[in-house]
């Protein structure tokens, strides 16, 4: 894989709560210089990002019931319904995540559709990200864990949505693992998978690629990159989202 293969993967990620305009404009300006895919910022700067990026070939990409994924699914529809108005190509959306641990097939889907619909309304290319935590998912045991993930793949994909994410990156679980890509591959026939959280060098990086992961989602961007393209791999790397 080359700088620019990887580069093309990456939603180059600002969410931290303290972060501000200056954090943006750095993102979007690394996100240029680099190719990335997409900058990955909070709601509240997605007109600005929209302008900044304008005619670039990068996409803003944000957030909808961040982090937690606990309001109602029609505030959640609302919400990105004025993302994608705002000028979002791409939202990453929080699942209930209770849904998901009880086995709630019909209400974990019931809810995606409902904003699918909404944001599809608006406008129709804008591709939905669904976020699972799925490191709080691997905790409930193997078997349930793993099939938890299951029914979350099944969900995003009768729901019409486009990814399955790992990851906000916030909760105390941790972020994406190779073994819950590795089951999100093993589920996720006819969706793409998302890795968000927890790479901060070349080598967890390649290795999230190497069991599926279509997607990353990373602050440490531009550090991975630079390690591809010098050859170099840091043994600690550059903490990150």
């Amino acid at each position: 894989m080359n700088p620019a293969d990887l580069a093309s993967r990456i939603d180059h990620t600002v969410l931290k709560p303290e972060s501000q305009f200056a954090d943006v404009d750095r993102v979007i300006a690394e996100a240029i210089e680099h190719g990335f895919c997409s900058v990955c910022i909070s709601p509240v700067f997605v007109a600005h990002a929209r302008e900044k990026l304008r005619g670039t070939g990068v996409l803003v990409c944000t957030v909808c019931g961040f982090p937690h994924g606990t309001s109602k699914s029609i505030a959640k529809a609302i919400e990105a319904t004025g993302l994608v108005k705002d000028g979002a190509d791409e939202v990453d959306v929080v699942a209930h995540l209770p849904y998901l641990a009880t086995g709630n097939l019909d209400a974990a889907r019931a809810e995606l559709i409902e904003l699918v619909r909404a944001v599809r309304a608006a406008r129709r290319d804008v591709v939905v990200k669904v976020i699972v935590e799925s490191g709080y998912l691997l905790s409930l045991g193997s078997d349930r864990g793993e099939a938890a993930i299951a029914l979350a793949c099944r969900a995003v994909r009768e729901s019409g949505c486009d990814f399955i994410k790992t990851s906000t990156g916030f909760h105390p679980t941790g972020g994406a693992t190779v073994e819950a890509v590795r089951l999100m591959k093993k589920y996720g026939e006819g969706i793409r998978i998302k890795a968000a959280g927890g790479m901060r060098d070349l080598p967890s990086t390649l290795k999230m690629i190497e069991a599926g992961a279509d997607r990353l989602g990373m602050s440490a961007s531009v550090a991975v990159v630079n390690e591809l393209r010098s050859g170099s791999a840091s043994p600690g790397g550059a903490a990150g989202y």
